[in-house]
């Protein structure tokens, strides 16, 4: 039979269905952008299957783990002030970010249908790049973003991107739309750096 699908998934672990929608567009436009900016493929050279898989890779996989880990890291460090935030960051990036990053090379390689034994070494060669140039970005991008942005905005974001209080919410609820705008900006510059490098062969 077949297993579960992305629906089900996000019923499951209570995941809005808009959540991975997004992730998957993100991933696309983060692919497209790699594809025509970084590799200048050009409208002709570029590779529509490639992006398919790494919608189908956000849709699928970044989507539910990234949202699920957001519920649970709230569930572990409930609050919302910037000493709450600034130990989700610590847990986010010493925790999550090494396996997701990880998981998510091992997905591309096996989507794009390399051997054991050749994702293995692709994931050698990138993995240490990749949580580096993770490390250059998302720490201080996530204190803002588990700061002020409210939970149902964080599925979009990185590994990898927690709640306002209804206090808060109340007090400020049209500046987390800009916030909440840049790290979506974040998050498609690094997925294209990810689909650069998952993709670069």
């Amino acid at each position: 039979g077949q297993g579960p699908g992305c629906g089900q998934l996000t019923q499951g672990s209570g995941l809005p269905k808009w959540a991975v929608l997004v992730a998957g567009a993100l991933m696309g436009a983060g692919d497209v952008i790699a594809q025509q900016l970084v590799e200048q493929r050009g409208l002709r050279g570029h590779q529509c299957p490639r992006t398919l898989k790494m919608v189908g890779i956000g849709f699928c996989f970044v989507g539910p783990v990234v949202g699920s880990w957001y519920r649970i890291l709230d569930w572990l460090i409930p609050g919302s002030t910037k000493a709450v935030a600034v130990k989700k960051v610590i847990l986010d990036q010493g925790a999550f970010a090494p396996c997701f990053l990880g998981c998510f090379l091992a997905v591309t390689g096996a989507v794009n249908g390399l051997s054991v034994q050749d994702n293995c070494s692709k994931i050698q060669q990138d993995y240490m790049d990749a949580l580096m140039t993770n490390y250059c970005i998302w720490p201080p991008v996530q204190v803002a973003n588990f700061y002020f942005v409210p939970l149902q905005h964080r599925y979009c974001c990185g590994p990898g991107a927690h709640s306002l209080s209804p206090e808060l919410a109340a007090a400020d609820p049209v500046p987390s739309v800009p916030r909440l705008a840049v790290v979506q900006c974040v998050a498609i510059v690094w997925n294209c750096y990810l689909s650069w490098k998952a993709n670069r062969m």
